[in-house]
C-alpha cells in the first residue's frame, strides 16, 4: 500500500513538473517581446524543470547546457540588435550610446518604448552631437532595423533551444522503448 501512495506521489510530481516546465517555457516564448519578462531565462529555466521530471534522465545536463548558451546568446541579442544597427548605419559613438540610453529608458515604458526607446535615443544623441537631421534620422532608421532584426534573431534562437529540447526528450523517450536505448548512456 505504502509504495503505491509513493508511486502515485512520484507520478504527480513528474507530471506537475512537465505542466510547470511547460508553462514557464510558454511564459519565455512571450516573454521574446513582452517587456520585462526575461524569455531566455525562463526557457532554460522551463528546460530545466522539464529535464528534472524524470530525474534527468531523458533530458541530462549537456542538452540543457546548449540550450543555457542559446539562451545567452538570446540575451545578448537582445541587448546589442539596436546598437549594432545604428553603428551599421554609420551612426556615431554618440547616437550608439543613445541607443542604449533609449532601450533602457524604453524599458520603463512597456512594448512600445522597447520599440521606439532605441531609435529615439540614437536620433536625439546624434543631433545633439551633430545637428544635421538626415544623419541622426539615419542613426534611428538603423536602431529601428537592429532591433526588429535582433527580434527575429532571439525567435530563431529559442525556437532552436526549443528544438534541441523536443528533440532529446522525444529521442531518449523512443530509445527507452527498445533493447538498445535501454543500455545507451544519457544524451
Amino acid at each position: 500500500l505504502d509504495v503505491e501512495a509513493g508511486a502515485r506521489h512520484e507520478q504527480q510530481v513528474e507530471i506537475a513538473l512537465y505542466v510547470l516546465g511547460f508553462a514557464v517555457v510558454l511564459l519565455g516564448i512571450a516573454g521574446l517581446v513582452l517587456p520585462a519578462v526575461p524569455g531566455g531565462i525562463l526557457i532554460l529555466g522551463g528546460a530545466v524543470l522539464v529535464a528534472w521530471a524524470e530525474d534527468f534522465a531523458r533530458v541530462s545536463w549537456v542538452p540543457l547546457v546548449a540550450i543555457g548558451l542559446l539562451c545567452a546568446a538570446i540575451w545578448a541579442v537582445d541587448f546589442l540588435a539596436a546598437v549594432l544597427g545604428a553603428k551599421a548605419f554609420g551612426a556615431s559613438g554618440w547616437a550608439i550610446l543613445g541607443a542604449s540610453v533609449g532601450l533602457l529608458v524604453g524599458l520603463f515604458a512597456g512594448l512600445p518604448g522597447i520599440v521606439l526607446g532605441p531609435p529615439l535615443g540614437a536620433v536625439i544623441f546624434e543631433y545633439a552631437r551633430n545637428p544635421d537631421f538626415a544623419k541622426a534620422s539615419r542613426a534611428g532608421a538603423g536602431a529601428f532595423v537592429g532591433f526588429g532584426l535582433g527580434s527575429a534573431g532571439k525567435v530563431a534562437l529559442s525556437f532552436i533551444a526549443l528544438g534541441v529540447l523536443g528533440f532529446i526528450a522525444v529521442l531518449r523517450y523512443v530509445l527507452s522503448q527498445t533493447d538498445i536505448g535501454r543500455a545507451t548512456c544519457r544524451v
